[in-house]
């Protein structure tokens, strides 16, 4: 999975805000208090990093034991990352005083993708038995399709009077942080039931198909924002925006029996720290 270099959109986005900057000296169409400002446009999302080991958590049975297999172990070298994403994004800004706003930020929520690295590997003779590969290209992404919801609020302080066309801004506010129709490619899966599912499902003395499943926690996370606006006219405008959010979610596998018995869970902490770049067109009212 190649990803395009943060600094390199960073910058670009930068070039455009500032090319507003040029015009600053045109008529005077800036926010001020009481005003409303609507922006619609394109978020494009970078993700970095991958998670630390995941940990396997499995069913206590009488067979672990000869087989050395603990409750509970870290398979090094393992880990999930997530790709990048693009949607439409929109804003809702009030500004309270002429250089304070409050805003919401909203949009179509984005979709990203799940990307597997090493194997899990239980401990000891229990390896040989039973083993699963996350990094096997055939097999990845191992999730297809994870929706991610971030609804944020921020307050965001505009430089510079009202009297000049373009402001540059900073804010900082909170977003709550969820995920939806997660869905888990089925050859992972068929794999996955294979190749740990078959073997746990013995051991527990549960026989018949495995199924596997994956989930995301939510989380609040702070926000981080700066960018600039250029209004054209006395509604119309341009701007930019880059937002950081440190993002973390715990997520997880789990492999069931045929009867709904867990038969093992593994989780990691993952920490995308999404790095959000914005460039809307704006309706002052």
């Amino acid at each position: 999975m190649k990803l395009q270099p943060a600094s390199a959109t960073l910058a670009r986005l930068l070039a455009a805000v500032a090319a507003c900057g040029l015009f600053a000296a045109a008529p005077a169409h800036a926010q001020k208090k009481g005003d409303n400002v609507i922006s619609a446009g394109w978020f494009h999302i970078e993700t970095f990093g991958t998670s630390p080991p995941m940990t396997t958590n499995v069913v206590d049975v009488p067979i672990n034991y000869p087989l050395g297999l603990p409750s509970s172990f870290t398979a090094p070298g393992s880990g999930l990352s997530t790709s990048n994403a693009d949607t439409l994004g929109l804003t809702f800004s009030h500004f309270v005083t002429d250089h304070i706003a409050i805003t919401a930020v909203g949009g179509i929520p984005p979709t990203f993708k799940l990307y597997g690295h090493g194997e899990l590997i239980p401990p000891g003779p229990a390896g040989a038995l039973g083993r699963q590969s996350l990094g096997d290209p055939s097999l990845n992404p191992i999730i297809t399709r994870a929706r991610q919801w971030s609804p944020a609020a921020m307050v965001q302080y505009h430089f510079r009077e009202p009297g000049v066309a373009f402001r540059p801004f900073v804010g900082v506010g909170v977003s709550y942080n969820f995920f939806t129709d997660i869905k888990v490619n089925p050859a992972f899966a068929e794999s996955v039931n294979n190749n740990l599912g078959a073997v746990l499902a013995a051991g527990a003395g549960i026989p018949g198909p495995t199924s596997v499943s994956a989930d995301a926690s939510s989380s609040w996370a702070p926000v981080f924002n700066i960018g600039g606006t250029y209004n054209i006219n006395e509604h119309w405008g341009i701007t930019g925006a880059v937002t950081y959010i440190p993002l973390k979610t715990e997520s997880s596998m789990t492999i069931k029996a045929s009867d709904g018995t867990v038969l093992s869970t593994s989780k990691t902490t993952l920490k995308p720290n999404p790095i959000i770049f914005f460039l809307a067109a704006t309706y002052k009212f």
